[in-house]
């Protein structure tokens, strides 16, 4: 499993990566083999509201539907507009081209309650 050290992780199999007080979000490598080959990904607007643990979009796969859920809690800025049109990025790339939305943090202190790689490595462990 691809677990890189400078993301944080929630207990939703999402990842946060901090850049110049923004956040990227995606699922994490873990989250991507369990559900299988991704055939489709929902994802809020720009200028859309997330709040963290709370739903923000849903990927599809051959064997079910999953929600995403939000991190943290911010305003939206940037969608990767790619899934829509290439949506197995999630499954080949899931730390690079399938980043899905970028947000700005109403409360970037919520990242320090993120999980590590390694906690989160313990998590998947136990599942």
């Amino acid at each position: 499993m691809n677990l890189p050290k400078e993301l944080r992780y929630s207990e939703e199999h999402e990842w946060v990566k901090q850049e110049d007080g923004k956040v990227r979000i995606g699922i994490t490598d873990f989250a991507q083999s369990e559900l299988g080959d991704i055939v489709f990904v929902e994802l809020p607007s720009v200028g859309d509201d997330v709040t963290a643990d709370e739903p923000f979009g849903s990927v599809e796969s051959v064997k079910t539907v999953s929600e995403l859920y939000a991190p943290i809690s911010g305003k939206v800025v940037e969608v990767n507009e790619e899934l829509d049109d290439s949506p197995e990025f999630v499954n080949e790339s899931p730390y690079e081209k399938a980043w899905m939305i970028v947000v700005e943090p109403s409360d970037a202190s919520q990242i320090d309650d993120l999980m590590t790689a390694e906690q989160y490595e313990e998590m998947t462990k136990e599942d």
